[in-house]
């Protein structure tokens, strides 16, 4: 299968019979230009406009906005019930992590997360070989809770999202950090690329960190 970066929280996963985009934004909200793109499924983690505008995208079949199990053309996803800040909800609402099942892999979106997780929550996700994580803090886990979280779902490879980059609105996203706290913080090497082309019997056991350039 092949993942892009389209920016913020963001990615394109396409696999054999189906591509899925997660979490498309609002570009003059996050700043950012979203890419013209075409997906059969988008999945949305929280109704923000910095995550739910599936509009962007181009022939879609379904969009998933919530916690269930889903087969659509091919892929499983799995969406889990979280919390968007450490307050079951209280101050930013729920989000939803999802896991999908694409061509052999298993892959996890955690949307916004933001607290830790569960050990009953990690259980019911699985073995996972691909994660997306949030790292930049303020509105989501800080830097230094999504290493924690990232050591304990133990993935592959670990994709860092919804950070300090350029092209984001300063006023909006000030507050984020960089990626490099967290990099420092979880110790594992680190790759830069425009694509990921990933095959299960290809894919190995040796943990990494990939910083995706955007689409």
């Amino acid at each position: 299968m092949d993942i892009w970066y389209l920016g913020h929280s963001s990615f394109r996963l396409k696999g054999k019979t189906a591509t899925v985009v997660t979490d498309p934004f609002d570009p003059k909200m996050v700043g950012m230009d979203f890419p013209k793109v075409e997906a059969d499924i988008v999945t949305v983690s929280h109704d923000h406009r910095d995550h739910n505008q599936s509009d962007q995208v181009k022939g879609v079949k379904k969009v998933i906005k919530g916690p269930g199990e889903y087969e659509i053309n091919g892929v499983s996803i799995v969406g889990i019930k979280t919390y968007h800040d450490s307050e079951k909800g209280e101050k930013r609402g729920k989000n939803t992590i999802y896991v999908f099942e694409i061509d052999d892999l298993r892959l996890a979106h955690l949307g916004d997360l933001g607290t830790k997780l569960s050990e009953k929550q990690i259980e019911s996700m699985g073995e996972i070989d691909v994660l997306f994580i949030p790292i930049g803090g303020e509105y989501t886990i800080n830097a230094q809770v999504a290493a924690q979280v990232a050591r304990d779902i133990e993935p592959v490879i670990i994709v860092p999202m919804h950070y300090m980059q350029k092209g984001l609105k300063k006023d909006t996203f000030a507050k984020l950090t960089d990626e490099k706290p967290f990099i420092n913080d979880l110790g594992l090497p680190v790759e830069n690329e425009k694509r990921l082309n990933i095959r299960k019997l290809s894919l190995g056991e040796e943990q990494k960190i990939v910083i995706m350039e955007r689409k």
